[in-house]
């Protein structure tokens, strides 16, 4: 059931709904969150992040905005690569700006911007000499892209989607194939995720069928759940070793002192959208 958070005095009559990048105050009149943060991390942690959703109804206008950058860009790969992804520098294009950012708001520009020719093959700039070969704690800012989500997750109001983009892969080169390794094959079909800022642990899988009935708008249940069964210890071991440099990056940016968060990376067989 959706959580009643918004704030007096925003309403349908106060908050003209658009059809571009949503804003805060459109986020909270007409896409209030359906799941709370405890709920959150029982899905994170469950092993399946196909149950991290977006609303329904947002998911249909950012198809129908989806569609409008292809056709002015050629593909969304072309849009962030072209224009949405900015290397090193602050995210000026959100509209849903995060507390660690300082600027003023922003307006809605749903990917317009001035080009000789945006339908160009978008490139990733060349890496410098001393890239690092995969994802590092210490990785270089100009490697990444740190952005809102401007298609968020349903999620509360005081919770922050971002997202970490990365011009180096996650994991290193040398992961061997899945069919060679039962370690990779759970990386590609799991992906990864942990916790920072909390003593506690985080919510156990064995709670997420009482979860379940906020997901039952897109008809989730335990027999449709994609996850690995749990592996050997060494497995298990393997397994958090490869998280330990994004855990540490995530610690560093978003103080423990200040923040409790869930962290995830998305595995290859998930939607982008």
């Amino acid at each position: 059931m959706a959580v009643d958070t918004t704030p007096a005095g925003l309403s349908p009559q106060t908050v003209p709904l658009g059809t571009g990048l949503p804003t805060r105050e459109e986020m909270l009149v007409y896409y209030p969150a359906k799941f709370t943060w405890t709920q959150l991390k029982t899905f994170v942690n469950s092993g399946d992040l196909g149950l991290l959703k977006r609303d329904r109804t947002l998911q249909k206008r950012y198809e129908g905005w989806s569609q409008g950058i292809k056709e002015k860009y050629g593909s969304i790969v072309n849009y962030l690569l072209n224009y949405r992804l900015q290397w090193g520098q602050p995210d000026t294009l959100s509209v849903l700006r995060s507390s660690l950012d300082e600027r003023p708001a922003q307006t809605a520009t749903n990917g317009t911007t001035p080009s000789p020719d945006p339908k160009a093959p978008g490139k990733l700039p060349p890496l410098p000499a001393n890239a690092p070969r995969y994802f590092r704690a210490d990785i270089p800012p100009e490697l990444l892209s740190i952005t809102m989500n401007d298609w968020p997750y349903s999620v509360p109001p005081d919770v922050e989607h971002s997202l970490i983009w990365s011009r180096v892969p996650i994991f290193p080169p040398d992961l061997p194939p899945p069919a060679a390794s039962p370690v990779s094959a759970r990386l590609h079909q799991d992906g990864l995720w942990g916790f920072t800022g909390t003593a506690s642990p985080p919510p156990s899988p064995s709670t997420l069928p009482e979860c379940l009935p906020a997901l039952a708008d897109w008809g989730v249940t335990m027999e449709k759940l994609v996850r690995s069964p749990r592996g050997t210890e060494e497995e298990e071991r393997a397994v958090k070793r490869y998280g330990e440099e994004i855990a540490t990056f995530v610690k560093r940016r978003w103080s423990e002192r200040e923040w409790e968060t869930a962290w995830f990376v998305n595995p290859p067989r998930t939607d982008s959208d």
